[in-house]
């Protein structure tokens, strides 16, 4: 029985190319306690599988959080399998801005010690004990109110190319890096700020505004469904849009377009640009933002030393790689001496401990 994928993202996309179907990317998640993850994880597979499913999907002991795309008219044969799985049913599905038939590649269903990296001991403090959830519309009427403090939970590339104006976006690499670090910072705002917290999805701050909540924080909301879901709701409701730029996506689209402001720049010339890329040098790879100008200058690279690398024959730059694994540049995403207009987001919230 086949319990994993077996074809090539290149054999992949020729597949859904000569199928000539519309494929439909979502994303969804849901703590529950799952017994025994591995079992419920090849359960998926095969059924996932046969339905044409690609996608990543994480299953631990405390649930599942999967980012997938599958061709839209299987789209209810796939729901009412979701229905037949208790804590899943009728479970909200964050239907993307932005479709792309080729958003995934593979089908890959892990199992994890959690569904999110948050690097919190969950024994430590109620998770369950969450933050007020609110709409789009109760979302733009808190970030307006002087008494709020609105934070972006995502990482450092994330909110580069775009986050909610007034946003606090920490300078972070990791989800686990911004808790500690926006927990002293706002210490002092315990009491008197309303801590409002957003996210692409709304997993992140699920946890995040229990975390808070345990440190003292009285008044925690979190953006119901995230970005995605506020983007649906400004839209059918004909709400105001207070979303700059673009939501950074974890698949083969990088980014989809919120609103036509373009916030972010070339990290190697600095003109306004918004498209991340990775450095056609297989032993960088780094993930930066560079313009259509110098991605012709560079030849797709990120420095002149990864541009004179790529320009030699492929078994030579394979010669040069052997033994050395991977740089750690390609975890960086955008951190880089050589890139002289990567923003620095570090002293971000010099503005509130001045108050």
């Amino acid at each position: 029985m086949q319990l994993y994928n077996k074809l090539s993202a290149k054999e992949r996309a020729e597949l859904i190319e000569k199928a000539g179907k519309e494929r439909l990317t979502l994303s969804f998640y849901q703590y529950a306690k799952i017994g025994n993850p591995q079992e419920f994880r090849d359960q998926l597979f095969i059924v996932w599988d046969a339905l044409e499913v690609l996608g990543r999907i994480y299953v631990a002991h405390e649930g599942i959080n999967g980012q997938l795309s599958l061709p839209a008219d299987r789209f209810n044969e796939f729901k009412s399998h979701l229905d037949t799985i208790d804590f899943l049913k009728d479970i909200r599905l964050n239907i993307a801005v932005e479709q792309d038939n080729m958003s995934f590649l593979k089908l890959k269903v892990k199992v994890r010690n959690k569904i999110v990296a948050d690097g919190l001991n969950d024994n430590t403090f109620d998770v369950t004990n969450k933050g007020v959830h609110v709409g789009a519309d109760k979302f733009n009427e808190l970030i307006e109110d002087e008494n709020t403090v609105l934070v972006d939970m995502r990482n450092h590339y994330e909110s580069e190319i775009g986050h909610f104006k007034n946003a606090i976006t920490p300078d972070v690499d990791t989800f686990r890096e911004s808790l500690d670090i926006i927990e002293d910072d706002l210490k002092e705002h315990k009491e008197d700020k309303k801590l409002v917290m957003y996210c692409t999805g709304g997993i992140r701050c699920e946890k995040a505004s229990a975390y808070f909540k345990h440190k003292g924080f009285k008044n925690v909301y979190q953006l119901e469904g995230g970005i995605i879901e506020y983007t649906r709701q400004i839209k059918e409701k004909n709400l105001e849009n207070k979303f700059l730029g673009k939501n950074f996506v974890f698949d083969e689209r990088r980014a989809e377009k919120i609103s036509d402001d373009v916030i972010a720049q070339c990290h190697q010339c600095g003109s306004p640009f918004d498209i991340h890329t990775n450095c056609a040098n297989d032993a960088c790879h780094l993930l930066f933002i560079q313009c259509d100008a110098c991605k012709e200058e560079m030849n797709n690279c990120c420095s002149a030393n990864c541009k004179e690398i790529h320009q030699l024959p492929y078994e030579e730059q394979k010669a040069l790689r052997k033994g050395q694994g991977n740089s750690n540049d390609i975890f960086k995403k955008g951190r880089a001496d050589h890139l002289p207009y990567k923003k620095d987001l570090r002293n971000i919230f010099d503005i509130l401990k001045k108050e």
